[in-house]
């Protein structure tokens, strides 16, 4: 099987890092986090990849070429401008023959694949989208009246949690039909489509820990996080 990896946003988000180089190449620890992402899939037996670029693209070219250094096989599908994450996957259509493993570049997960397309194959659908646990604690409390404006609640700094996406999926090729070739396209519009067609589609629910380097902040976390796992190992 094999695995596509969308690569090609602009990272509008985290400039100035990404003037000089596109978001999946920033460093995390002693690596770029694409290479992490590339590394994890070929733990989990996925050594044939499909990267999709565009902004800075040789920046990803040239450091991973035919993916030989790692032990794979790595070929790229460019696109001119931003694609959305729906346009992008559009444009791999014939680089796929079949079932497909889809990750974001933005984002490192530390799970089972294994298990997911394990998960996938026997519900038979037409795609899973891996899902984890996630919480998060508003430092600011809500405050609730009626309509003459009384105070009836106070929610001292709520928590939220739920399952999310982590941008990681099991996909069988048809699910491409849903997404116009040539414009910019939403990932979530393509499942938009799929579901009011009637397509099923399930959601794996994996424990573990995933990155995301989607903005300043959550790069500077990441960042941090490796940098004391790569002292540890040091």
């Amino acid at each position: 099987m094999k695995a596509v990896i969308l690569a090609g946003g602009l990272g509008t988000r985290l400039r100035p890092y990404t003037f000089f180089a596109p978001k999946p190449m920033l460093p995390l620890g002693d690596r770029p986090l694409l290479e992490h992402i590339l590394l994890g899939l070929k733990d989990h037996g996925f050594t044939d990849a499909v990267i999709t670029v565009s902004y800075l693209r040789r920046a990803i070219e040239d450091y991973f070429r035919d993916g030989s250094d790692l032990g794979m096989k790595i070929e790229y599908v460019r696109s001119d401008g931003p694609m959305g994450t729906g346009g992008q996957l559009k444009t791999v259509e014939g680089r796929v023959d079949d079932r497909f493993l889809l990750v974001y570049a933005d984002m490192y997960v530390e799970a089972d694949f294994r298990k997911l397309v394990e998960f996938h194959e026997s519900k038979k659908g037409l795609a899973t989208v891996l899902v984890m646990p996630y919480r998060e604690t508003l430092k600011y409390g809500f405050l609730d009246s009626d309509d003459q404006g009384r105070l009836v609640d106070w929610r001292e700094k709520p928590e939220f949690k739920g399952w999310i996406n982590v941008g990681c999926y099991v996909m069988e090729k048809r699910f491409l039909d849903y997404i116009p070739a040539g414009k910019m396209f939403g990932m979530d519009e393509a499942f938009r489509l799929a579901m009011k067609a009637g397509e099923p589609i399930y959601l794996h629910r994996s424990e573990g820990d995933f990155v995301d380097i989607g903005d300043k902040k959550s790069y500077m976390a990441a960042y941090n996080k490796y940098l004391q796992k790569l002292g540890r190992i040091l």
